[in-house]
């Protein structure tokens, strides 16, 4: 069946051990692990809402060849009700997990559809690698399979090239061309949820430098290869956070991890592209990934604004600061950012494009403007909650404190306007794991720089988005005088 449950996602990472290091000791099956158990259900979770009867319709799609429906995140749109599919569909898993869970399945998803959709763009080096990218996507989308990738070089001495670091395999590259596949060494980060996911995906981001031919590479294997290693950072949970004093980090915790290659073989069959420097500088914009990533991306965002905004505005409403107008001031802010999110989406699904094989992409402007902003709307969200919720998000007792000697007390004097100081105290520490905890300051990091740096995306906007219109409408004013 290719559309899995939550039970069968878990089980197919209990058959694939791999090699995952964490606080010094090393974690063979993620399932049973403290640390690793609930970002893992986590995301089966999600898998349990993909084939529920609630769901399930919305959230699967059928070919016209009569085959077994598979996951909408896989589709390829060809029509604007294809996109707007697609974005119901992301809509159910970014709200169930108000947007928190950056790595959900449907990201990499849509990068597997784009290019099985472009797959000639592979293909520009050879017929062989064509069939790869569209026999991966078929495997990925027929098995129903969790991928996560890792494109970004350690930061080494960042003002060299690849080919220029003191060791020649600090940054993943190809040792040798075997009869079997690639042999490579060398790491990459960023893998969110690489330890607990089934696949890897490894693409070059654009930047490469001429004589770093060995290290564009392109290719997807399973996490469980022999001779990759994940290497975690320090984790926020280690299975002990209780929802009420943690309510989000205890459930939405997901793993990053850099990727270590210890000579691996990545086999002919999962190769997509190698050693051509100017087709990995071309990858994003002409397989079309930006377009469809962005889409989900977007709708993941919204999500987690809208969270956080409905956080400081039941705060305010808690102790009644939403009374005064620059109170309000604020919050009418940050309302107003909703609905310029949600429109960006739209439009980018009205203003549709062709892709010249009989597929549409949602149009790229839009979805960079949301790449450009959420990170900032998001850092404003934070700012405005922990302004003015004050000394209130560092007064919170524990759930052990409320019902201890002491809990009386409590009850008495950590009251709200209206509200009893059990559901204050909550909603209080509901913001500030949000915002101020070690997992609501990685979620503020983790926008910042989720479409990569900002510097460079607002740079290249500038430069891709095209202003021809704008400076004829200058030429035109200038006439008219």
């Amino acid at each position: 069946m290719p559309m899995r449950s939550g039970r069968e996602f878990i089980e197919g990472l209990r058959r694939s051990p791999r090699e995952v290091w964490i606080a010094g000791r090393r974690v063979d099956d993620v399932t049973a692990d403290p640390v690793f158990a609930r970002p893992v259900q986590s995301i089966a979770t999600l898998y349990d809402l993909q084939v529920s009867p609630e769901h399930r319709d919305a959230m699967s799609h059928r070919d016209n060849d009569g085959g077994e429906p598979y996951g909408a995140s896989f589709l390829i749109p060809r029509s604007q009700a294809d996109l707007v599919k697609r974005r119901l569909s992301m809509k159910v898993w970014a709200e169930a997990s108000f947007g928190l869970l950056g790595r959900s399945p449907d990201f990499l998803n849509t990068v597997l559809m784009a290019w099985a959709e472009n797959a000639d763009f592979f293909g520009q080096r050879g017929p062989q690698f064509a069939d790869n990218v569209r026999n991966y996507y078929k495997h990925c989308r027929e098995r129903d399979l969790f991928a996560t990738h890792a494109i970004v070089n350690p930061q080494t001495d960042r003002s060299k090239g690849s080919h220029e670091q003191a060791d020649p395999f600090a940054h993943l590259g190809v040792v040798e061309e075997t009869k079997d596949g690639l042999i490579v060494r060398g790491a990459k980060m960023l893998a969110t949820h690489g330890p607990t996911a089934d696949e890897l995906l490894v693409y070059p981001e654009p930047g490469i430098r001429e004589g770093s031919e060995r290290y564009v590479l392109a290719f997807g294997i399973p996490c469980a290869t022999k001779g990759l290693k994940f290497i975690c950072r320090e984790p926020f949970d280690d299975g002990t956070q209780n929802a009420w004093d943690h309510p989000l980090g205890s459930r939405f915790e997901e793993p990053d991890a850099v990727c270590v290659f210890d000579d691996v073989l990545i086999p002919w069959d999962r190769v997509f592209l190698y050693g051509d420097v100017k087709m990995g500088n071309a990858m994003f914009g002409e397989a079309s990934i930006r377009n469809n990533t962005g889409h989900q991306t977007a709708v993941r965002g919204l999500a987690k604004c809208q969270l956080l905004v409905g956080i400081v505005i039941a705060l305010t409403q808690a102790v009644k600061s939403d009374a005064h107008l620059h109170v309000q001031q604020q919050l009418g802010e940050l309302l107003g950012y909703l609905p310029l999110i949600e429109g960006a989406i739209l439009l980018a699904e009205q203003k549709a494009e062709p892709t010249g094989r009989g597929a549409i992409r949602p149009a790229y402007a839009p979805l960079q403007a949301l790449r450009l902003h959420i990170p900032k709307f998001y850092e404003r969200i934070v700012q405005v909650t922990q302004t003015l919720a004050a000394g209130g998000l560092l007064i919170s007792p524990t759930e052990a404190d409320l019902r201890s000697a002491v809990g009386p007390d409590i009850a008495r004097y950590y009251k709200g306007a209206g509200i009893e100081a059990e559901e204050r105290i909550r909603l209080f520490k509901l913001a500030w794991d949000a915002t101020g905890t070690q997992f609501g300051q990685r979620m503020l990091h983790y926008e910042r720089y989720y479409a990569g740096d900002p510097v460079r995306v607002s740079a290249a906007y500038y430069r891709e988005a095209g202003s021809a219109h704008l400076l004829a409408m200058v030429k035109r004013a200038l006439a008219t005088g």
